[in-house]
This record gives structure tokens, sequence and C-alpha cells, in this order.
């Protein structure tokens, strides 16, 4: 079995790599393989190639990575915290808050009169998609205090992600032309609008969300058995729920504000790591996971480049023939 773990974890590292690199090579302007290695090396290339490769490609490449990375975590805590094949992460409206704050701020902004500032509309759409991310999981750890049960919560967090979406209709259908429509956009997902000075902000937000889901890997093999074997074995569940929550805010949270909604990645990606793996090894299914989901997020990416789609088209179409096969297979989900 460990033999079989190395060889699987040293496949999909290398196919990583190769899709990282064909992904730079991707786009309107096609650019050889050896092109793309020269400029990141610092090789001979032509100046405007090195441009394209290093100014624009790269940090769409790099947060291609680290979306990848954090949905699948965040879908596996979410998985395990549930106990649900069907929980993602956005399952606590984690989305549907990041959704809210962006219509908030865009209903505003040409108020304020900060539309006509692309900087400024940019970084106040990530910001504000992140306040209501972290607002909406604030306000589910807040009920969690009250409440034991972790499938009552999982349901409020769903009631609660249909009030908010219903919310940020009324402000759709309220909003001027200009405003929905780059409202719209950002709902399609985008993984080109990242810059290199908000990759700078990215990076620490999903490395410290990282950090503490691997801090939570012990807690989460102990709760695969239910959460009253766990309180037996000394699990403090209630710590533990509140570092999944911040961990999936981080992560997830960050990937939605500057982004935008990814769809079925999270859902999807944790699944294929167990199948491939066969464990439920949370040593295991993390790294795992990240590895599948750089993988899926540079593929769609590469896919989406190549047809000029929005990547949330292509992660559904790939992610949802996974969840549609779970659901299926898994004769006991519902009951």
């Amino acid at each position: 079995m460990k033999s079989r773990n190395a060889i699987l974890f040293t496949t999909l590292s290398a196919a990583v790599l190769v899709l990282f690199a064909a992904d730079l090579a991707t786009g309107p302007v096609s650019i050889s393989l050896r092109d793309v290695m020269a400029a990141l090396t610092g090789g001979e290339c032509d100046a405007n190639v090195r441009r394209i490769v290093l100014d624009i490609r790269l940090t769409k490449a790099v947060m291609s990575l680290l979306a990848g990375a954090a949905l699948s975590v965040s879908g596996l805590q979410m998985q395990t915290m549930f106990r649900n094949p069907l929980a993602g992460p956005y399952v606590l409206g984690v989305s549907a808050g990041a959704s809210f704050g962006v219509a908030l701020f865009l209903l505003g902004a040409p108020l304020m009169g900060l539309a006509s500032h692309p900087a400024m509309q940019t970084l106040g759409t990530a910001g504000a998609a992140w306040i209501g991310a972290a607002a909406v999981l604030l306000l589910i750890m807040a009920l969690g205090r009250r409440i034991k049960d972790i499938m009552v919560i999982l349901i409020l967090g769903m009631m609660l992600s249909s009030a908010v979406s219903a919310a940020v209709e009324i402000m759709q259908y309220l909003s001027n032309e200009t405003a929905l429509k780059t409202f719209v956009i950002w709902t399609m997902g985008s993984l080109g609008n990242v810059t290199t000075e908000e990759l700078a902000m990215v990076i620490p937000a999903i490395t410290l969300g990282m950090a503490l889901s691997i801090s939570a890997i012990k807690p989460m093999n102990m709760l695969l058995l239910g959460e009253s074997y766990a309180r037996t074995m000394g699990l403090n569940v209630v710590r533990t729920r509140r570092t999944v929550f911040l961990s999936t805010t981080l992560l997830a949270g960050t990937v939605t504000a500057f982004c935008g909604p990814i769809g079925f990645v999270g859902l999807a990606v944790p699944h294929l790591a167990r199948m491939a793996f066969s464990s439920a090894d949370h040593r295991t299914l993390l790294p795992a996971s990240v590895l599948v989901g750089m993988v899926m997020l540079l593929l769609c990416d590469i896919i989406a480049k190549s047809l000029t789609l929005p990547i949330n088209t292509i992660t559904a179409l790939m992610g949802i023939p996974v969840v549609v096969y779970i659901v299926i297979g898994n004769r006991n989900l519902f009951q």
C-alpha cells in the first residue's frame, strides 16, 4: 500500500509540473514549452514572451495551484466534519456570503463614486467578498456554541445561504446595468483577475488556512467514527469545529473573494482522492486532495483558455459526473 501511494503521489506531482508548464504555454498567444522554460529560468527568449509568461500567465498559474489546493482541502474538511459526502466548502454559506458582500459593494460603489476607479473597484470587490464570507461563518460559529448537533448547523447554514442568495437577487434587480454586468462576470469565476499585489495577500491567508487544516488532521481522523466516540477519546469537538470553520473561511473565502465562486472543485476532488488512494486517513487524503485539486484546476484553466470560456463552466462539467457517481453509488446516502 505504501509503495502504491508513493507511486500515486509521484505521478500526481509530475502531473502538476507538466500541467503548470502547459498552462503557461496556453493562451491567446501560443508559446512553446522551450520558451516558457527559458522565461522562467532566465534563458534567452523574446522580450514580449518573457513579459507574457512572467507578468501575466505566471500569476494566473500560481493562483490555479493555490485555488485548487484551498478549495479541495476545505471540501475535505466539510465532508468529514458533517459526515456528508455532498458537503462542500460553501455548504455553510461562504459563497452566498461572498456574493452578498460583492453585490452590496457593486450596488453602493456607483453611489459613492468608486465605480470609475478600477483599482478601488477590484480591491473593494475582493474585500467585500471576504468580509461577507467571514460574516456568515462567524454567525454559524456563534450558533454552534448553543447547538451541539452538527447536522442542525448544516441545515441552518443551508437556510442562511438561501436567505442571503434571495437578498442578492433583490439587489441584482435594483442595480444598474453596469454594476449588474460586473457582478454577473464575477459570479462566473476567473483566475486571471488576480494581480501580483493581490497574490501577496492571497498566499499568507491560504498558508494560514492550510496550517490550520494540517493541525486538525488527527482530530478529523477521530471524527470519522462520530463525535460521541471522539469525545470519549478526549477530543475537544467544539475547538476542532472552530479550527475547521476558520480554516474553511480562510481557504474557500479567500479564493472566492479574489476569483469569484468556483464550484464543484471542493465537492468532487476529495472523492477523487479517496477513490485513487482507497483511504480515509487524512494524513494521506489531505496531501492527496491538494495535488488532485491542483491537477484539476490547472486542467480546467487550460481548457477554459483554449475554448475561451469561464472557468466555472469547465469545473462544473468536470465535477458534476463525479457528484452523480457518488450519489448513485452510495446507496446509504439518504438513509
